[in-house]
């Protein structure tokens, strides 16, 4: 797989503990949305190996620029992630992953994202707006708050400039003043939010657990597995 160099542009928080990293894209790399890089970056020893990490895109592909999205923790790759000024190198390989739109837009996609399990969402979302796809998405996005949820008030907007596009954000621990879905995904909030759909696709991104877990629901309620996709967020 081809490695790239690149340089960090700016930075911005999108949601509680939350950063989103625009880098510049090199000439000659192309992806589809849903898709994976390998970001790789320097250690303070220069004989130490490069910290590594998979990041999806959040970037469709007609965008100029690189972006991905990840919650801020206390690992050395994140450290590293947030010692990042504007200007600093990076590499990264790719692209990875077959989490992507199908090739055809025959079947609605109900897309199920845990948290920072949104990123390759907004990849897909963004490309479908700006290109004008027929796909048809119903998008059921789990936190614990609203303040959790990285790039909400895009996907509002996206709703908006795509009628294609349906938006059920739940929230496991809202506030009193939140009046939309309570509760975590799970295989009835599935059938709600694919009713009236023809024989959907489910697309799952998330912690492994919760990928399991829905999983093993969505099975015991009859999905079937052919049409079930998923792609684990380990270590965020």
């Amino acid at each position: 797989m081809p490695t790239y160099d690149t340089r960090l542009i700016d930075r911005a928080t999108v949601a509680r503990d939350t950063e989103a990293f625009r880098f510049a894209k090199p000439e000659g790399f192309a992806f589809v949305p849903g898709q994976t890089i390998s970001l790789a970056l320097p250690q303070a020893d220069a004989d130490a190996p490069p910290l590594k990490h998979t990041f999806s895109l959040v970037s469709a592909p007609h965008e100029d620029t690189l972006c991905i999205a990840t919650r801020m923790r206390d690992t050395p790759f994140k450290q590293a992630l947030a010692a990042l000024v504007p200007g600093a190198a990076a590499r990264f390989s790719g692209p990875y992953g077959k989490l992507t739109l199908p090739e055809t837009a025959g079947r609605p996609l109900v897309l199920l994202a845990g948290g920072i399990g949104i990123t390759p969402y907004m990849s897909m979302l963004r490309h479908a707006t700006h290109a004008g796809t027929p796909h048809r998405f119903v998008l059921l996005y789990s936190n614990r708050r609203a303040g959790d949820a990285a790039f909400l008030d895009e996907l509002r907007e996206l709703t908006r400039l795509n009628p294609q596009v349906r938006l059920l954000a739940t929230f496991t621990a809202p506030d009193e003043r939140h009046e939309g879905l309570h509760g975590r995904i799970d295989a009835a909030a599935v059938r709600r939010a694919a009713d009236g759909l023809s024989d959907p696709w489910i697309y799952i991104t998330g912690s492994p657990g919760m990928i399991e877990a829905l999983g093993e629901a969505l099975a015991a309620a009859g999905m079937p597995e052919a049409s079930i996709r998923s792609e684990g967020f380990y270590g965020y």
